[in-house]
């Protein structure tokens, strides 16, 4: 039975995790449908998911339909939540995309469309809740080709639209769905069933139907299996898998979702450099103990403990593509409400940050606080929630903030020399940075020879720098830099008469990781930064005759408005508009939170991540965290006293 790994996907609460239900029912999983009111649903598995009806973490099941077998995966819909959809595309063989009959294309309705776009994965539009009052049909088609895509084919009709007694029909448009593929237009022609979906040319079969009444539910069904590839790869063939989840088992352990691209994974097989200990399969609605997890398959494997998500193992058949999400442009400080457990709530994030790395922990020990990077609001109290229910710990926020990058501006070197004032370190260490492409990263490369000193030193040299620029001139990470090691140079191992090792003669990798961060800040400072804050694309439908009360609005947030029109629809006879444009990121909750009074609460405001711009006027400094190395005295005294302490100790 061939595999198909689907995603499905929405703005929040379009209907994602009721379609699941509806489709595990469908295919016998369930004999009772959820409810996510009741928080009775099969993939709404935390407490948290059930509690507040939204869907927080993607989640597995896997049925058999229409004689395929379907690994279904039910990702978020709060765009506070997409670095989980992110991490899920990339094991996705096709998708389907939820749109609300009522509500119409959504602001992460569009951003997810995009990326699938761009991803080339084979997507099916379901338009749920047609039995829901002012459900739309032909104006809908029109709203989502004008804002997803053109390549529309209509697969199904809908009787009594708007009312619990809608009722939807075959009425497939095979002559416009041939007017996009030659291939489908010689199935009609020869009388065949059509070919999978071609992705190439962004052909959306559209289906329609209510995840409540499961009205449409078997159109859709024959749809995703007719229409979308089924996963590729050979049980026989080199292995190639990628872990996209992570969570921690009931003992603590490490729990990894692979996806095979292709060969098999048996237990007791190494994978990197652990061992697998165990392998539960995704099937029949349940995780299944096996021996072997094969090509196309989802499973859960144990005992994968240096696991991160977006590993791979073996060799990607195909170069994963970045899914391309924003990322995130807020960060918070978490504090521990009750004294005495700081420790633990550290415990807690690091482990919560295996589950989701853009929470990009930063712990500042002097005072005492542990920063985490956010997509918006709703994410920090699901964050509270978590660590309340799941560990115990009471925790308070100090006031969101706007995360910022620093841009190296020139060309900027420093060396400092071993054995020459005022370098107290055993090593020589001499650094060029220079501006890196964007979305480059930090490249570290050497002007030296290779065997000059031990591979220790410059390993040891490289993650300094990786680490250092983690807080550049004003405080913000460096995230585009090139840096070179143009000067290198230590003492050799040397020992007294009695053969016993001298550390104070002899140079460690300690030496080199400790003058580092002053060559790298000295250089930093010669080729200069500026500080770059997020920008957001927006556009915002209002009724016409709000917008001159908007403008001002607009103004006042920084708001950049780049062109204005309608579109195409009307509000009480008030022909709606659209305006779009670009605004900074630190401003998009203030005008989220002032839109409804401009409107009268009709206002519809999608923001997407855009690029860094310059800050206008002071850059904003963010307080730096550990041994300042831009104060030279201030940072030899707290070095060289840990420096002690540790010889103390050991």
């Amino acid at each position: 039975m061939s595999i198909l790994n689907l995603g499905i996907l929405a703005h929040v609460d379009a209907g994602k995790t009721s379609l699941t239900e509806r489709l595990l029912h469908t295919a016998g999983i369930i004999d009772h449908l959820g409810s996510v009111d009741d928080g009775s649903t099969q993939t709404d598995t935390l407490e948290l998911e059930r509690r507040r009806g939204i869907t927080i973490k993607s989640a597995v099941v896997s049925f058999p339909l229409l004689g395929r077998t379907v690994n279904l995966i039910d990702t978020p819909g709060h765009p506070d939540f997409i670095a989980e959809v992110e991490r899920v595309l990339g094991v996705l063989d096709g998708a389907v995309l939820v749109i609300s009959a009522v509500e119409g294309v959504q602001a992460q309705t569009r951003v997810l469309a995009r990326t699938l776009h761009r991803l080339r994965i084979p997507t099916l539009i379901f338009v749920n809740k047609v039995d829901r009052s002012g459900a739309r049909n032909t104006c809908l088609l029109d709203e989502i080709a004008a804002r997803i895509s053109p390549s529309l084919v209509p697969m199904s009709t809908v009787d009594d639209l708007g009312t619990r007694n809608a009722k939807v029909h075959d009425q497939v448009d095979m002559l416009r769905l041939a007017d996009h593929d030659d291939e489908v237009l010689t199935a009609f022609v020869e009388d065949r069933p059509p070919p999978p979906l071609r992705v190439r040319d962004r052909i959306h079969p559209v289906y329609f139907g209510s995840a409540i009444t499961g009205a449409g539910i078997d159109h859709l069904a024959r749809g995703i299996t007719r229409l979308l590839p089924p996963a590729s790869g050979t049980p026989g063939e080199p292995v190639s898998a990628e872990a996209f989840k992570v969570e921690r088992g009931p003992a603590g352990e490490k729990l990894a979702y692979l996806r095979m691209f292709g060969g098999t994974l048996r237990v007791r097989d190494t994978a990197g450099p652990d061992r697998i200990t165990g392998i539960e399969v995704f099937t029949n609605g349940t995780a299944q103990n096996r021996a072997a997890i094969t090509a196309g398959e989802i499973g859960r494997v144990r005992g994968l403990g240096s696991v991160r998500i977006g590993d791979t193992f073996g060799v990607r058949q195909t170069p994963s593509d970045q899914a391309g999400f924003a990322p995130p442009s807020l960060e918070t400080a978490v504090l521990a409400a009750r004294r005495g457990e700081r420790g633990a709530l550290h415990a807690a994030l690091a482990e919560l940050a295996e589950q989701d790395p853009l929470i990009n922990l930063r712990q500042d020990d002097e005072r005492q606080e542990i920063f985490v990077s956010l997509y918006g609001e709703v994410q920090k109290e699901v964050l509270e929630a978590t660590l309340a229910t799941e560990y115990g710990l009471a925790v308070t926020f100090r006031e969101t903030t706007t995360l910022c990058v620093e841009r190296v501006l020139g060309t900027g070197a420093a060396v400092e020399f071993n054995k020459v004032d005022p370098n107290p370190f055993l090593a020589t260490v001499g650094l060029r940075v220079a501006p890196g492409p964007p979305g480059a990263g930090v490249t570290f490369d050497l002007a030296v020879e290779p065997g000059s000193m031990p591979p220790a030193f410059f390993t040891a040299v490289e993650q300094t720098v990786r680490e250092t620029l983690r807080q550049g001139l004003c405080g913000w990470p460096v995230p585009d830099c090139a840096v070179v090691m143009t000067h290198s140079g230590y003492s050799a191992r040397q020992s007294h008469a009695h053969a016993v090792f001298d550390k104070s003669m002899s140079s460690t990798a300690g030496d080199f990781r400790n003058v580092t961060p002053l060559v790298l800040m000295e250089a930093l400072q010669r080729a200069g930064t500026e500080v770059l804050e997020p920008v957001h694309t927006f556009r915002v439908e209002v009724p016409g005759d709000a917008i001159p009360t908007l403008l001002p609005v607009l103004a006042s947030v920084r708001a950049i408005p780049l062109s204005t029109g309608s579109a195409g629809g009307a509000w009480g006879g008030e022909e709606a508009a659209v305006v779009a444009g670009e605004i900074p990121a630190a401003r998009v909750h203030e005008l989220q939170r002032r839109l409804p009074a401009l409107t009268r609460g009709e206002g519809v405001l999608e923001s997407a991540f855009a690029r860094y711009e310059p800050v206008r006027g002071a850059p904003p400094k963010r307080a730096r965290i550990g041994p300042d190395p831009l104060d030279r005295k201030e940072y030899l005294l707290r070095v060289l006293r840990r420096a002690g302490a540790r010889e103390a100790n050991g």
